[in-house]
Formats: structure tokens, sequence, C-alpha cells
């Protein structure tokens, strides 16, 4: 059995669990090469993810990929994120078991968003919330409802 001692240097953590660190090059991974070539990522190395329920359409969240997330959500069938709050990929559901099994991905027209669209497990907010949008409406116009037409606003 081998121990640490304070000489040994730490260890560095795995290419998966890093975000990309130079815009437009990322680094070596296992994302398929006409894939990677297709997005359009900040220049933090990431990729907008538009979560939405499969069976009804509800947008369920929005969060972010890096090319390991992505490659992983497209082999793996589970939705596979980048949190840029701990600075690692987190594989949705599995500490919570709010799991997203992938039905689909989209690539949208720019190359700088994806639609990921999934048969979700119990809530998908970290709040407790179906969706990550549920009781945070802002207020905004409803056009359908106001005066006038629908597009005959100034």
């Amino acid at each position: 059995m081998s121990t640490t001692t304070p000489a040994d240097p730490p260890a560095a953590p795995p290419a998966a669990t890093s975000a990309p660190s130079s815009p437009g090059t990322p680094p070596p991974s296992s994302l398929d090469p006409e894939v990677a070539a297709r997005l359009r990522r900040t220049s933090d190395g990431l990729v907008a993810a538009v979560v939405q329920e499969h069976g009804t359409g509800d947008v369920l969240m929005l969060a972010w990929m890096d090319d390991e997330a992505l490659a992983a959500t497209l082999t793996t069938g589970r939705a596979t994120y980048w949190s840029r709050s701990r600075g690692e990929l987190w594989r949705k559901g599995d500490t919570s078991g709010h799991v997203q099994h992938v039905r689909s991905v989209a690539l949208d027209c720019d190359g700088d968003a994806l639609l990921v669209r999934v048969d979700q497990v119990g809530p998908a907010c970290h709040t407790g919330t179906r969706t990550c949008f549920d009781g945070r409406d802002l207020g905004a116009l409803d056009v359908a409802t106001a005066d006038g037409e629908p597009g005959d606003h100034p």
C-alpha cells in the first residue's frame, strides 16, 4: 500500500474534468471531430444547452456543455453538463436521482446552442421545482391577450 508524502506533487486533474482553456482550441476529446468542428463555443469553451422535456415540449433548464460533456451525452444516453460553479463535469441525477434520459440532441443554425430533448425523472431544477423557470415569471406583456392583434405593438 502506498502513501502520499508532503513532497509528492498533486495529481493533475483528468482532462475530462476541465473546460477548454483557450478559445476555439478545445483539448483532445472523445467528441466526434465532425461534431466538434460545428460548435461555436464561448471564450471558456462552452456551448449553451437548452433542455426540453420530450413528451411535453416544456423547457426544463439551461445548462452548459464542454466537448466531453457533449460526448458523454451523445454516447451514454444520460445528460451530462459542465458545472461552471464547481468547475467539473456532472451527470444529471447522479446525486439527486433526477435523471435525464436523452432522446435527441440538435445543434442550432449558428452552432452556439444545443437543444437536448429528454425524458425527465423527477424535478429538473435543483430547487425542487419541475423546471428551472416555474414560478419565476417576470411579467412581460402577453401580446396574445393584449389589445390589438399580435404583432401590432411598437
